[in-house]
């Protein structure tokens, strides 16, 4: 019900952008994701229309003319739902083995009539000096991220799209600036959640806690975070690298409107080991879907002193950090930790100074 009601109503155009491991554009695709929903046979079809060739029109009052490429993807039914599972509004579909070796996790978040679309994909990497293919990768890394605005509309969305015929109602502005500040709001509404063994919850939040706001951090809690914050409120975050056996996060905020922010977040688990009596290793279980979480979230006031959790100079657009920054900040935290280790009776006097410049 929640697949019919949020995602199978229709032909979702949009543009889907890839980006690389830095953040850079590599690919840009005009395409649309069919859903039709068959009311006989209770069964929704999915078929991905791809544009490879269109025509410019030269007049005013003509249309511009497309050649489209039919590739049928799934045909979906109660008892049939492949890797996609559901909670309120969003969707996950994943994580998938490819063909290609790479592993490939897919977030949805719906509004109104326009949804947001995530992929991340991880691909097997081994050790500095292990050559790649002797033996069993020591972790999947991110290597491409896709991300498509997607609407039920008559163009895909674009900035000149939604200039020339605005969005109506609490539609969703995709290419519209959203300060920094936005973002740091007092936050109340639902929680939905899955895990393998609880099954699906549904929560009420009165105000979500500073700890739980992972949306107004957007470079992450740890090194290991994959982040791309876009223009139109969006924020993704994802793991650099997973490890075996141990569940990593996929994160996607959206706001599509001033007034509320939707969240999907998936523990991935990848590269479980799996072994035989004798512990002997055999190989790898496929990839599982730890947990789901999805927050539908309306601003209910001011956060106070909300200028402490924005940093200086933060914009709309944060691009992930390199390795040699990271590095940077590893080292950087190195040394502040020896520093304070080494200053027990230190008055606090350099923090209060510290914090009076963020």
């Amino acid at each position: 019900d929640l697949f019919k009601k949020h995602h199978a109503k229709g032909e979702w155009k949009g543009v889907w952008t890839s980006y690389d491991y830095l953040g850079d554009v590599i690919d840009e695709t005009v395409a649309s994701v069919n859903l039709d929903y068959d009311e006989n046979a209770d069964t929704v079809q999915q078929v991905h229309k791809i544009v490879v060739g269109a025509k410019k029109s030269d007049c005013a009052n003509c249309f511009d003319s497309f050649e489209t490429k039919d590739m049928p993807v799934a045909k979906y039914s109660q008892e049939k739902l492949y890797k996609a599972r559901f909670g309120s509004i969003g969707m996950i579909n994943g994580p998938s083995l490819l063909r290609s070796g790479s592993m490939s996790t897919e977030l949805v978040l719906s509004w109104k009539d326009g949804r947001v679309r995530v992929i991340f994909q991880h691909a097997p990497v081994w050790r500095a000096g292990v050559e790649p293919g002797s033996g069993p990768p020591d972790g999947l890394k991110l290597f491409r991220t896709m991300v498509s605005r997607e609407a039920l509309r008559d163009q895909p969305p674009t900035p000149e799209t939604e200039s020339n015929n605005p969005p109506t109602g609490d539609n969703p502005v995709f290419f519209r600036g959203v300060p920094p500040f936005a973002w740091h709001k007092v936050w109340s509404g639902t929680s939905w959640t899955w895990g393998p063994s609880t099954g699906n919850r549904g929560w009420s939040i009165d105000e979500m806690e500073e700890v739980d706001a992972w949306h107004g951090r957007p470079t992450g809690d740890n090194p290991n975070v994959w982040n791309l914050r876009l223009p139109g409120g969006i924020l993704l975050q994802g793991p650099r690298v997973i490890s075996g056996g141990e569940a990593e996060l996929c994160r996607l905020a959206w706001m599509p409107t001033e007034d509320t922010l939707i969240r999907a977040e998936a523990g991935v688990i990848a590269l479980e080991p799996m072994y035989l009596e004798d512990d002997s290793m055999v190989g790898f279980y496929p990839p599982s879907l730890g947990s789901l979480r999805v927050d539908v979230m309306k601003k209910t006031g001011e956060l106070e002193n909300a200028s402490l959790f924005v940093r200086d100079g933060e914009t709309d657009t944060i691009r992930p950090r390199t390795e040699a920054e990271i590095e940077a900040a590893r080292k950087s935290e190195s040394d502040e930790n020896k520093s304070d280790d080494s200053n027990d009776g230190d008055s606090g006097l350099d923090a209060v100074r510290a914090a009076l410049q963020l």
